[in-house]
């Protein structure tokens, strides 16, 4: 399969890192509306340059393409490559606004292409093991989780797109934050209620928040809550579901995050307290296992683990939880 990647950011050279090592894929080419950018990571990773993404999507040679845009040009790429019969892997957020991400879906029912969303922590193994111990029992009914994630913003962060509305779907919370409301979808079931406060604690030059709360009600009546923030000063991954016969606790991604482990535990009023503590040393995979997870999609022409539709009901979740934040108030998300 030959694929394109458009966007020549970070996210870009870790996709490209990955197809290069592959041996089933072939990374043709680079666009970005900076071509000197697309010009110095196509000679970091040996493949042409593309002055345009319509350019990308118009050729014939290519079967898929990665959108590593900002938020505000998803839809646009994205349908106009699934209409132009490529299978596209696009960024988190979906896109910019909710009526683009439905739109992104729909198009990908009607072509029947593989629209995936980037998820990639789904494919950490920790997180993986943990779904699993929770699918097979241990336990129990899902009664709560909670979720802390974020990191340390830099200097100029607030000079970055992903501070300028105009071309992000928000700020930390749903940028961020997008993750984070995946895994408690995926864990805990369907969001039907959420609360929300935002707030601009440092980074007060620019118009989108860097901190983020949110309570979150599940339609099996199960709760959960999140706190992503750019100033906490450190990287911190945090995630923790608890049921009626135990608990799983996921601590760490790897890398600047610290050794990701798991942390299994089961509720026993009579023995002390005690978990099963596994950690998972080494470089971090998850974004290799989730192009094989989107590559595996297409050859059994099948929905992806994260796909499309996923993207579209964390949006919109986070955009419910910015209504929540807008009237103060607790928000239906069938409202939204």
């Amino acid at each position: 399969m030959k694929v394109s990647i458009i966007g020549a950011g970070l996210q870009c050279r870790r996709r490209a890192s990955v197809l290069v090592q592959s041996t089933s894929e072939i990374l043709v080419s680079i666009a970005s509306q900076a071509p000197e950018h697309a010009r110095a990571v196509a000679n970091q990773f040996s493949c042409e340059v593309d002055f345009s993404w319509k350019e990308t999507v118009a050729r014939h040679d290519i079967d898929a393409i990665v959108v590593c845009t900002p938020p505000s040009s998803h839809a646009e790429i994205a349908i106009a490559a699934m209409r132009a019969g490529k299978h596209v892997l696009c960024e988190k957020p979906l896109s910019k606004s909710f009526d683009e991400a439905q739109e992104m879906v729909k198009v990908a029912h009607d072509t029947r292409r593989i629209l995936k969303c980037g998820f990639n922590l789904r494919h950490h193994p920790a997180v993986i093991e943990g779904k699993k111990r929770c699918e097979d029992g241990w336990i129990g009914k899902p009664l709560f989780a909670r979720c802390r994630y974020g990191h340390c913003g830099r200097p100029d962060y607030e000079n970055e797109w992903r501070a300028d509305p105009s071309f992000a779907a928000g700020g930390q919370f749903i940028e961020q934050g997008s993750h984070a409301i995946d895994l408690i979808r995926w864990f805990m079931g369907e969001i039907s209620e959420v609360a929300c406060m935002t707030s601009n604690h440092y980074f007060k030059k620019q118009p989108l928040e860097d901190d983020g709360f949110a309570i979150f009600r599940m339609n099996s009546g199960a709760t959960a809550s999140l706190h992503t923030s750019l100033v906490q000063w450190k990287n911190l991954f945090s995630f923790e579901v608890f049921g009626n016969d135990g608990y799983i606790c996921i601590e760490g991604l790897g890398g600047g995050y610290g050794v990701e482990k798991l942390y299994l535990g089961k509720r026993d009023f009579n023995l002390p307290f005690q978990d099963l503590v596994i950690q998972y040393r080494g470089a971090d995979t998850s974004w290799r296992d989730e192009w094989v997870e989107f590559t595996n999609a297409i050859k059994d022409n099948r929905n992806p683990l994260g796909s499309g539709v996923d993207g579209l009901r964390a949006m919109r979740a986070g955009l419910a939880a910015y209504e929540a934040q807008r009237l103060r108030r607790v928000i239906d998300i069938g409202e939204c």
